[in-house]
């Protein structure tokens, strides 16, 4: 019996839009994810956690973090003990609720930050962001959106 791809004609629309998520988020993860690493010796979840943390103007509670990123609760906690050995980040008790810790970018953080970001940024200019437009931008933010608001449902 011979062998053959489906074509995206011959799937299903919302199989198609599916497998078309799952295969960019997996791909552009990997690419930045060996771009990181090699250049800056962080793997892509550390970088995600910094990223969260460089949004803002205040130290994060560790828990908004879980709430935040793609990583489960362990897996934040193993990158900021991880982040924290490497000086890279602050951890500090709460001062709002003291069974909560909350946790910055040091200056050394954000300084690997900055040069992480410029990686990731060089890295997925050929594979995404030169490759689509302002209103490929827009959908693809408001697919998000949509389908993070119904994660739960």
């Amino acid at each position: 019996m011979a062998t053959r791809k489906l074509t995206p004609a011959e799937m299903p629309e919302a199989d198609h839009a599916f497998y078309g998520l799952v295969w960019a988020g997996t791909v552009l993860t990997e690419h930045v994810d060996r771009a990181l690493s090699k250049a800056h010796d962080l793997p892509v979840s550390w970088f995600e956690v910094m990223l969260w943390l460089a949004s803002s103007d205040e130290p994060v509670a560790a828990s908004v973090l879980g709430n935040s990123t793609m990583l489960s609760r362990s897996q934040v906690s193993r990158v900021l003990d991880a982040l924290q050995a490497r000086g890279l980040v602050s951890r500090t008790p709460s001062a709002r609720d003291a069974r909560s810790v909350e946790v910055a970018l040091t200056a050394e953080g954000r300084r690997v930050f900055e040069e992480a970001d410029a990686t990731r940024r060089a890295c997925l200019a050929p594979v995404f962001t030169d490759v689509l437009d302002q209103r490929d931008m827009e959908a693809l933010s408001a697919v998000w959106r949509k389908l993070k608001a119904h994660k739960d449902a």
